[in-house]
């Protein structure tokens, strides 16, 4: 998941003698909740999508290309992130913002009439460019429409955006997938993203549309958008090589990897592959946090499905108490007096998420009970709400305005390129050691399912990475 941020929803100012103008004030009431509102829709998505996926795999007969049904939206995202970038910087982010949106919602509904699982996947990757060009548009709008102090208050609404589908999100999907099929989660949700358009659009117009100062609205940067090219390829064959665990599947990994290597240094601050200190190290963190997170817990639902029985509604519901956590967590670095310790409490944070992340495939084991991962879960979001709305404050902090579009694009490039490669690296252990089967009361009854190796082979490793993120906290500040 990748999320902005609750503070002034309580809080309208923190100026001496409160001014009325926080992000609920008079002046950004209409902006704020209309781009909440588009984070809100894209909340529900999250959730929902995540609890009906492992029915979806199983009716269209598509479990072994698990992976892909998420790593096919990130793919995509990755091309739609650098296009967003750069279509911010020189037009504004109106465009981009309102393409995204439209492609967000193509997507969905070529995945809920899908009639195959590489169909169902090309839905996913339509809504990956969607979701990519939405990101960055709009991160560039709290970059250009509200001041430095209100940055962490609208990064914290954007976060609690995510409490409400957190908890209705799971039961609502799992309900409808149980009752109605699980096609309906997916065509049941672009059309109520009418109203945030029609409340944020005009503010947007108004307060972030056109280029930069200084900035040319001439064409778009020609490499950067071939680099860009690349890494959606690139990354793509990698993830197809992952899967298919042939030796022939060598030579698409070894081209995805020649195109990816060269895009990715050429998109990213340099020294970010080597934790430089400032700028390149705030990206990579966001990757380490993104990739090793989102990798463990597209995982949960299916391994609580086929290894404990349970429902699909109780599988997506055992996540939800993370919305709750990470919002939280997104609150309390928004507080003022917080910011001489962000760096230390972004460590917290990422000890929690590897802890998380460890405890999870502890209910592999029957005596351990299945709410075990719900609780770890929590701890875990808790631990991302610190470090994901960190990132985003300092990335807007260390960024020129005519920067903000490219630095925001390199952030959500790391995001969702970790999300891909741990994706793809977690689905081939997962696939090499029998993940395939899906059915518990077959596999209980045979001993055929799923070995819980394949699980902790995807749980495990990706601890370790969120471990190394937490050195990474070490470096965000030059000296």
């Amino acid at each position: 998941m990748t999320v902005l941020e609750p503070r002034d929803a309580v809080v309208v100012d923190d100026s001496p003698g409160g001014s009325g103008k926080g992000v609920l004030g008079r002046e950004y009431r209409a902006l704020s909740v209309g781009i909440v509102s588009v984070v809100l829709l894209i909340a529900f998505e999250a959730t929902a999508v995540g609890t009906a996926m492992p029915v979806a795999a199983r009716e269209l007969g598509g479990v072994s290309l698990y992976a892909f049904a998420f790593s096919g939206y990130f793919t995509t995202s990755l091309f739609g992130m650098v296009l967003a970038g750069q279509w911010s910087d020189r037009r504004g982010p109106l465009g981009a913002l309102t393409t995204g949106i439209a492609a967000f919602g193509a997507g969905l509904l070529i995945a809920g009439t899908a009639a195959s699982m590489w169909l169902f996947i090309l839905g996913r990757a339509v809504q990956g460019l969607g979701g990519g060009l939405v990101i960055v548009a709009l991160y560039v709008v709290v970059g250009r429409a509200y001041p430095e102090r209100l940055r962490p208050a609208i990064m914290a609404a954007f976060a609690a955006s995510w409490v409400v589908p957190s908890v209705v999100g799971p039961l609502a999907a799992g309900a409808v997938t149980e009752h109605l099929g699980w096609r309906w989660v997916f065509v049941g949700i672009p059309v109520l993203v009418v109203f945030p358009l029609a409340l944020a659009l005009p503010q947007i117009r108004r307060r972030a549309s056109g280029p930069v100062d200084g900035v040319s609205e001439a064409s778009f940067d020609r490499r950067r958008i071939r680099l860009a090219l690349g890494i959606s390829l690139g990354a793509g064959l990698l993830q197809y090589a992952a899967q298919d665990l042939r030796p022939l599947s060598l030579l698409p990994g070894l081209a995805g990897a020649a195109l990816l290597v060269p895009s990715v240094l050429g998109l990213l601050p340099r020294g970010t592959y080597r934790a430089a200190r400032g700028l390149p190290s705030v990206v990579l963190l966001r990757g380490i946090a993104a990739g090793s997170f989102i990798a463990a817990e597209s995982f949960i639902p299916l391994m609580l499905v086929t290894q404990r029985g349970l429902s699909p509604t109780l599988a997506g519901f055992s996540l939800a108490a993370g919305g709750g956590t990470w919002a939280l967590a997104s609150w309390v670095q928004s507080r003022a007096r917080v910011e001489p310790y962000r760096e230390r409490l972004m460590t917290l944070g990422m000890v929690l998420v590897a802890a998380a992340i460890a405890t999870a495939p502890s209910v592999l084991i029957d005596s351990v009970p299945a709410w075990t991962v719900a609780v770890a879960w929590a701890f875990g979001c808790f631990g991302m709400g610190l470090v994901i709305s960190s990132t985003s404050v300092l990335l807007l902090h260390l960024s020129a305005p005519e920067e903000a579009g490219t630095n925001s694009a390199a952030l959500q490039i790391s995001d969702g390129l970790s999300n891909v490669l741990l994706l793809a690296a977690g689905g081939a252990a997962f696939a090499a050691l029998g993940g395939g089967t899906v059915s518990h009361t077959v596999a209980r009854a045979s001993g055929t399912g799923s070995h819980p190796a394949a699980f902790a082979a995807v749980f495990l490793p990706m601890a370790g990475v969120a471990l190394v993120g937490a050195w990474v906290t070490t470096r965000l500040r030059e000296r």
